[in-house]
């Protein structure tokens, strides 16, 4: 299961430095933006990425999802904060997140599971 981890980094690192690469100054700007909007502020880091994380579910945007939930993980947030979060997700979101809800479990499992 922790493969399920290795795979997406590995995947989105490769793309990541793809998309930099072509030298796409909007590209690059929105990567920037995203780094500096979930930095420490009035709002701590682990706030900023369960919001991340609920926005990221009621989207509906899988690969969101995985990279919040393992910033969250490195953060320290627990299976229980991040289950509460992901009920308001589902809450806000309705009955067509809960496939993402689903693949969202299984993610944390696999972060747990990699130590």
């Amino acid at each position: 299961m922790a493969d399920l981890v290795k795979e997406f980094n590995d995947y989105r690192s490769k793309m990541n430095e793809k998309l930099l690469a072509d030298d796409n100054k909007v590209i690059k700007r929105i990567f920037n933006l995203d780094t500096n909007a979930y930095m420490e502020g009035a709002l701590d880091v682990k706030t900023k990425e369960l919001l991340g994380l609920v926005a990221s579910a009621v989207l509906r945007c899988d690969d969101c999802i995985k990279y919040h939930l393992e910033t969250s993980y490195k953060e320290g947030i627990t299976r229980q904060e991040m289950m509460e979060a992901m009920g308001i997700a589902t809450l806000v979101g309705g009955t067509i997140v809960i496939p993402h809800l689903r693949r969202a479990y299984e993610f944390w499992e696999a972060l747990e599971n990699q130590e």
